[in-house]
């Protein structure tokens, strides 16, 4: 018998350890990540009226990052696996953080959207190499709950974002306007990160010198064994994934509904000042109440889906009530505040069906299949952020008002939650 074999290991207690040591740095990364991709739409106050740039260009800057993520997602993911999540995070951070703050100097249409496009590039493989990163830390079951609480990261980094972006937005300093000092204060800190990481990170369980010998052993043990039981349930390639059902379901679901998502949360400051008449200030306050709803509806959703076993019905739900809500905030004969209501319950319904989705796979696939139709699910996801931002930017630069917009993304949740609700799931699941 061996020193680590002879030397108890309390299970639980190294889960937290490990809880404790991964999941701060990683859901800090991913709130400055996120704040990254979308406080465009905090700059887009000021920055359109300086540039002169339309709704429709707008619309397209603001797509094109989601075609730069797709080139390294993929890639992204497997350097996480084979080579170094330390080392590819730290590039990721430092690459995407100065190409951030750079937007902060662009001037022509053109240079926006090559800006947007770099940084989808320099981002990309970020998020699919989390999840490969959480398999290097946590068996299945925390894995879940790992995930559940890094969702929690968007809402919240734009609930935060909101008021900051507002302060920043009247400044002037070194002959530079508030909209650029936006950008270079909130991208620079990733850069920062990014040596943090280097620094900090620990790539998988074998290299945690915070971590005891027997508890290394047994966390690579466990890790190992679980590895090898989705081994023996065998493979299924991606064209063979291509060619089920359910997996285009999901596929066609999640773009469809993200497609109203992704438009939704970067036109949402646009439509809340066109919707109040208010300043500059008063919208991003109205944006951040919106996203601390969001906050609320993820903790509910995880909650609730656990309790009840149910994870269609919740996503589904979550969908089309996001629908409903948005088509009744443009109703005519509204005041604003009874629009923000709506607006609000909008949140709720728009962060309360994610969770429960990105559960669908397992349940509906065997775990290899599951592995393989993910991918391809994430990459419909993120189209959808090309999709529905190029299309609301061109109905807006064609005279469509708030209404027409807004109805155009309720619809997009409704026709994906009906989509999704096409599902058919294994009987132990339902």
């Amino acid at each position: 018998m061996t020193a680590s074999e002879s030397t108890p290991v309390n299970v639980p207690a190294l889960r937290r350890k490990v809880a404790l040591r991964i999941l701060p740095l990683v859901i800090l990364l991913y709130i400055i990540s996120y704040l990254d991709r979308a406080n465009v739409a905090f700059a887009k106050l000021r920055m359109g009226k300086a540039l002169g740039f339309s709704e429709e260009v707008f619309g397209f800057g603001i797509g094109v990052f989601f075609i730069g993520y797709l080139f390294l997602e993929i890639p992204g993911a497997l350097l996480v696996e084979r080579w170094s999540a330390r080392k590819w995070f730290a590039r990721i951070l430092v690459t995407w953080g100065f190409i951030s703050a750079a937007m902060a100097f662009v001037k022509t249409p053109s240079q926006f959207y090559w800006a947007r496009f770099f940084l989808g590039v320099a981002e990309a493989g970020f998020f699919p190499g989390i999840i490969v990163y959480f398999t290097h830390w946590f068996v299945q079951s925390d894995r879940s709950r790992a995930l559940s609480g890094l969702l929690v990261a968007v809402p919240f980094s734009l609930a935060l974002g909101a008021p900051v972006s507002s302060l920043l937005l009247d400044v002037n300093w070194l002959g530079m306007q508030g909209w650029q000092w936006l950008f270079i204060v909130e991208g620079l800190p990733a850069v920062v990160l990014g040596f943090v990481v280097l620094r900090c990170l620990t790539d998988r369980p074998r290299d945690a010198q915070w971590l005891t010998k027997a508890e290394r052993e047994h966390l690579d043990a466990e890790l190992a064994a679980e590895a090898a039981a989705k081994e023996v349930a065998g493979k299924v390639s991606v064209r063979a994934a291509l060619g089920l059902p359910a997996v285009w379901l999901l596929v066609i679901g999640v773009m469809v509904c993200n497609s109203g998502g992704y438009a939704l949360s970067f036109w949402l400051p646009t439509t809340v000042k066109n919707l109040s008449g208010g300043s500059d200030q008063m919208t991003l306050l109205y944006s951040g109440i919106f996203y601390a709803c969001g906050i609320v509806s993820v903790l509910v959703s995880g909650q609730s889906a656990d309790r009840t076993g149910d994870r269609k019905w919740h996503a589904v739900g979550g969908m089309i009530a996001t629908g409903v809500f948005l088509a009744c905030s443009v109703l005519p004969g509204q005041s604003f505040g009874t629009q923000m209501i709506w607006l609000c319950l909008t949140a709720f319904g728009a962060f309360f069906w994610i969770s429960p989705f990105w559960t669908l796979p397992s349940l509906t696939l065997t775990s290899s299949a599951a592995a393989a139709a993910t991918g391809l699910i994430n990459m419909g996801a993120n189209m959808a952020g090309y999709l529905g931002n190029h299309a609301t930017g061109w109905l807006r630069a064609h005279g469509y008002g708030e209404t027409g917009c807004l109805l155009f993304l309720a619809t997009c949740f409704i026709v994906g939650g009906c989509i999704v609700s096409l599902l058919r799931l294994k009987p132990k699941s339902l």
